[in-house]
């Protein structure tokens, strides 16, 4: 058994093909078979169950596949470590929250890029569960969600806190009125957003019900909809004054044990963090520790 062997498993079992394995790993079919053929035979006991449509993992397999994994994990950190002399360089691909994004990050990605101009910044978007995969896929070097994520492998810093509030037509007079009723209309974005999680779980408690979710993809949208009185949105204090001001949106304080938030910068644990990275989390502040940094 060598690294290449469990590349392959690994490919096998992710894409449940041989074919496709092989189309990944740019090789052929043939090549492919035959090694998963050497590793059964090596380990002494099927990996694989051999179907007309692809392969399935047996349980021996299932036993494997975490070592494979983190194998091919550890081989891709070794990689970037050896070539990693110090000098920020490279793509740093950072997640965030739209609201954060909006908010708060500009200052620091133009900061970041007068300063490492030899590093591709690239920020992407998405819901707080959205861009925890991301990070465990290793797709993004790091991101703001909202926190705590509380996965046993991530780590986390509380970079920001964020007083939410409830947003309402220009008519709701108080919070009182925009709860009170048979039921009210949410005003989202799509599922997995912490903010919406937050304001279903405030309802919930108050034994509020939910008559209907209305799901868009921008804020923007969700401004439009709230101020033509088609439902209720949670969003941070600091992203709607600009638009509270103009009169379009009434805005109701929540008690603090309801308004608080923590924004969190994540990233996985025990991963080789680049010199990129550690310039970024520098920049905005933040350290880390030795063992990751190194």
């Amino acid at each position: 058994m060598d690294i290449d062997d469990l590349k392959i498993f690994e490919a096998v079992a992710r894409l449940r093909s041989m074919n496709r394995a092989a189309s990944e790993l740019n090789t052929v079919q043939s090549n492919v078979t035959s090694r998963i053929k050497a590793l059964e035979d090596d380990i002494g006991c099927a990996l694989f169950y051999r179907h007309s449509r692809g392969v399935l993992v047996t349980a021996a397999g299932e036993r494997l596949l975490p070592y494979a994994s983190e194998a091919a994990r550890l081989l891709a950190d070794a990689r970037a470590a050896a070539r990693d002399d110090g000098a920020p360089r490279g793509v740093l691909t950072i997640g965030s929250l739209e609201t954060t994004a909006a908010l708060r990050l500009a200052p620091l990605l133009a900061r970041y890029a007068g300063a490492y101009p030899d590093v591709d910044l690239v920020l992407r978007t998405g819901t707080t569960r959205e861009l925890i995969d991301d990070v465990l896929a290793r797709r993004v070097d790091g991101a703001y969600v909202c926190g705590p994520a509380a996965h046993p492998e991530l780590c986390e810093d509380t970079v920001f806190r964020e007083e939410l509030v409830i947003l309402a037509s220009p008519s709701a007079e108080s919070l009182q009125t925009v709860l009170r009723g048979a039921g009210v209309r949410l005003v989202v974005l799509r599922a997995g957003c912490s903010y919406r999680q937050m304001l279903e779980a405030l309802l919930a408690r108050r034994g509020i019900p939910v008559r209907r979710i209305l799901e868009f993809g921008t804020l923007e949208a969700i401004f439009g909809c709230v101020a033509a009185g088609l439902g209720i949105t949670l969003l941070p204090r600091a992203l709607v004054g600009p638009v509270c001001a103009t009169g379009r949106l009434s805005v109701h304080t929540l008690p603090p044990a309801d308004a608080m938030v923590e924004t969190v910068f994540i990233r996985e644990r025990g991963r080789f963090a680049s010199s990129a990275l550690r310039a970024f989390v520098d920049s905005a502040g933040g350290s880390l520790p030795p063992a990751e940094a190194a």
